[in-house]
C-alpha cells in the first residue's frame, strides 16, 4: 500500500484500437482501487464514440481532409472485421467507470485542433504515403491486419522506429506532441487528488506518455499490448 494516492503509480495500459480487449481490460483493472480512468478521448471524439457527451464537452467537429478521413474509415472497416468495432477498449473503460462510479477522465487533445496540426506538418510525401496506405487498408484482408499486429506486440520498437523514418510529421503531431499534452492533462488530475488512476491508451503512446510522467516525477505502472492481449478475461 501507499502512504497517500498520490504516491501510487499511474496504470498506463497500452491497447489497439480495432483489436476487441473488453474481456482482458476489464480482468486487469478488476479489484484495483482506482479513483479515476483516463481515456485517450477528447469530448468531441468520446460523444461520437460514447453516446451522450461527458460533463464539460461541446463542440462540432470541423472539416477533415480526405486522407484523414479514408483512415477512419478503414479504422472502423478493420474494427467490425477484427473485434468490437473501432475504440471499444474505450467503450470498455468507459463502461467500467460507470459501474464502479468513478470519473471517466478525458486526457486528448482536442480533435479538431491535432487535425489541423498535422495536416500542416505533412510533407507531400507524407500526405501521399497517408493516402496510398489508406487506399490500401480498404481492401487489405483482416487476417492480414490480425498477423501485423502480433508482430507489433512482439517488437513493437522496431514498427514506432519505422514511423518515424517515413512519418516524422505524423509521429511528432499524433504522438510526441500528444504524449506531453496527455501527461500535463494526468499531473493536473494528479494535483486535483486523482492519484489511483488507470490510463488507457494506444500503445504507441505508452513508451513515450510513460516517459512524459516520469519527467514530471509521477511513477508509472505499463501494462503494454502484448501483455494485456495475453490476460485471461473474466
Amino acid at each position: 500500500m501507499y502512504a497517500s494516492s498520490t504516491e501510487a503509480p499511474v496504470l498506463v495500459v497500452g491497447t489497439a484500437h480495432v483489436i476487441d480487449l473488453a474481456a482482458p481490460l476489464r480482468a486487469l483493472l478488476d479489484g484495483r482501487d482506482l479513483q479515476g480512468i483516463a481515456i485517450e478521448l477528447d469530448h468531441d471524439r468520446a460523444r461520437s464514440l460514447l453516446g451522450p457527451e461527458p460533463a464539460g464537452g461541446r463542440g462540432r467537429p470541423g472539416e477533415v481532409p480526405f486522407f484523414l478521413r479514408l483512415w477512419s474509415v478503414v479504422q472502423r472497416r478493420l474494427g467490425e472485421d477484427l473485434g468490437a468495432g473501432a475504440g471499444a477498449e474505450m467503450r470498455t473503460a468507459a463502461a467500467l467507470a460507470t459501474e464502479w462510479g468513478i470519473p471517466l477522465l478525458l486526457i486528448d487533445d482536442p480533435v479538431r485542433e491535432t487535425v489541423v496540426r498535422l495536416f500542416r506538418s505533412l510533407s507531400f510525401r507524407e500526405r501521399l504515403g497517408l493516402l496510398a496506405g489508406g487506399l490500401i487498408g480498404l481492401v487489405v484482408p483482416a487476417r492480414v491486419v490480425r498477423a501485423q499486429i502480433g508482430e507489433y506486440a512482439r517488437a513493437p520498437e522496431g514498427f514506432l522506429e519505422e514511423l518515424r523514418h517515413q512519418y516524422p510529421g505524423v509521429a511528432r503531431v499524433l504522438l510526441d506532441d500528444r504524449n506531453e499534452h496527455m501527461a500535463d492533462r494526468l499531473a493536473g488530475l494528479r494535483r486535483q487528488g486523482f492519484g489511483r488512476m488507470a490510463a488507457v491508451v494506444g500503445d504507441a503512446h505508452l513508451p513515450g506518455l510513460a516517459q512524459a510522467l516520469r519527467r514530471r516525477g509521477i511513477p508509472v505502472e505499463t501494462v503494454p499490448f502484448g501483455t494485456l492481449s495475453r490476460v485471461k478475461g473474466r
